[in-house]
């Protein structure tokens, strides 16, 4: 069985964060490690509070969770402040390995869940580490610290402005577009443009970020290519909206 290392806060909801992380493992029978970064108290509706776990923990959890056993991709999702993002990307093997990452930014009811500093450290020391960046419109446009994409031409500009901050592929997600289709846009280096196309659901979801970044991670551990793992887990999340299993 094929194993990915979860890096991640947790939600008392349980609709997001590692909670939904390790059912989505589950789902591709893919083992989960998982080191907590920080610990939230939200519902579906309101962030209440966040504990962040202190940096030099979060490191010792890695070193630990990758002495454990073959680690074959590595997942990260919310990782609240500067000092996590640089203790993660200083704790990652020296062998590269396949590493998805969600860049959690605010919640869904609108509390920041990276820091300022966070968000630079993300650019500048974890992006060129990274395999695949997963962001939504909103993510992209706050990373770039523009307006949100509108249209396909606006997708590809901002793909391409994150692709030169130095991971191999963004999967830049629409479904806070418009249209009848949820189009997703994935862009590698010296690759054409692949656009993932599936009808939207009229649906709210939390999780559905963790959810396709953790199906890719799952993919990517099983030695799938980039783009099959990619609609694969379009495909999963698409079902997801529609029954939230």
């Amino acid at each position: 069985m094929s194993a990915v290392l979860l890096i991640a806060g947790t939600d008392s909801s349980g609709g997001a964060g590692l909670t939904r992380d390790v059912r989505t493992l589950t789902r591709f029978a893919t083992r989960a490690l998982c080191v907590v970064t920080a610990v939230t108290a939200q519902s579906d509706t309101q962030l209440e509070a966040v504990h962040v776990i202190p940096a030099k923990l979060v490191r010792a959890q890695m070193t630990a969770a990758l002495a454990t056993c073959r680690v074959d991709a590595i997942k990260v999702g919310m990782l609240a402040t500067r000092a996590t993002v640089l203790a993660v990307t200083a704790a990652l093997p020296a062998t590269p390995l396949p590493l998805v990452l969600d860049p959690v930014l605010i919640s869904s009811s609108g509390g920041v869940l990276l820091d300022e500093g966070g968000r630079c450290a993300l650019c500048t020391a974890l992006l060129p580490r990274t395999t695949v960046l997963t962001p939504n419109i909103p993510e992209a446009a706050a990373l770039l610290g523009t307006h949100s994409a509108r249209g396909e031409a606006q997708l590809l500009q901002q793909a391409a402005a994150l692709l030169a901050l130095g991971p191999r592929a963004v999967l830049l997600k629409g479904g806070h577009g418009d249209g009848a289709e949820a189009v997703d846009l994935l862009l590698a280096a010296a690759a054409p443009p692949r656009w993932l196309r599936a009808p939207r659901v009229d649906a709210m979801r939390r999780g559905t970020g963790c959810a396709l970044a953790s199906a890719i991670a799952a993919g990517l551990a099983g030695g799938l290519e980039l783009a099959h793992a990619c609609e694969r887990a379009k495909q999963h999340v698409t079902r997801l909206l529609r029954h939230d299993d």
